[in-house]
């Protein structure tokens, strides 16, 4: 087994990505946000972009799983859609590189798993397949991916959204798939980060909960209910 893919064995990874209107955009809070990561016993860095991506790799010496969202209006695929997209992340410091696995639309009409065939044989790195079924799931594994992620599980129309992690998800593709099945979506406690690895996931990523303090402050904010007055 590559030793990367080996070193996020039973680990937490930390997704390092703002929202939009986040005040910490930009890749140095990114950096210092992997970096205390990093501190915190990550085994990880899931991240977005060459510039984001460039900068961990300056501050960490932590794997990175890089991706780079790509949105167009012509396809629905937007993580990593195409090869170009990969080596960019790849060039900036990327160990392993994740990208959408689905069965929907994609750039230059590839199925899923040709483009999976075509990251493989170009990049000599391991592949990670963003996945929504168990289906797209064995069909990456096939294709040559070195692990696949539940990362798109209820953001298609493939499968309905779980309140939390698709826990049925991660047991039936660790029950079938050759491959390491990497737990994301919906992580939001260290409860379902244990409920994942009893299903079988191999390593656990967690994003928002740990990396959006806006939302983290709308979290406890709400606890206070009507408490508040002025």
């Amino acid at each position: 087994m590559n030793s990367v893919i080996e070193s996020i064995r039973g680990g937490l990874i930390v997704s390092c990505q703002p929202k939009p209107d986040s005040p910490f955009r930009g890749s140095r809070a990114m950096a210092l946000f992997a970096k205390a990561a990093e501190l915190g016993g990550a085994c990880a860095i899931r991240a977005d972009g060459p510039e984001d991506i460039r900068a961990i790799h300056a501050m960490t010496p932590l794997p990175i799983i890089g991706i780079n969202k790509i949105r167009s209006s012509r396809w629905p695929v937007y993580i990593t859609p195409t090869l170009h997209s990969a080596r960019s992340v790849l060039r900036a410091g990327a160990s392993i590189i994740s990208a959408d696995a689905t069965f929907r639309p994609r750039p230059g009409g590839l199925s899923s798993a040709d483009f999976i065939r075509l990251l493989s044989r170009e990049l000599n790195v391991p592949i990670m397949a963003d996945i929504a079924t168990v289906e797209e799931g064995l069909a990456a594994a096939q294709a040559g991916a070195s692990l696949v992620a539940t990362t798109l599980a209820g953001y298609t129309d493939a499968r309905p959204a779980t309140p939390g992690p698709d826990l049925d998800l991660v047991a039936a593709l660790a029950a079938r798939c050759p491959v390491p099945v990497i737990c994301e979506g919906r992580v939001a406690s260290p409860a379902d980060v244990k409920a994942a690895f009893a299903a079988g996931a191999y390593a656990v990523v967690v994003g928002t909960a740990i990396t959006n303090p806006t939302a983290i402050v709308r979290m406890f904010v709400a606890g206070a209910g009507q408490q508040r007055t002025g």
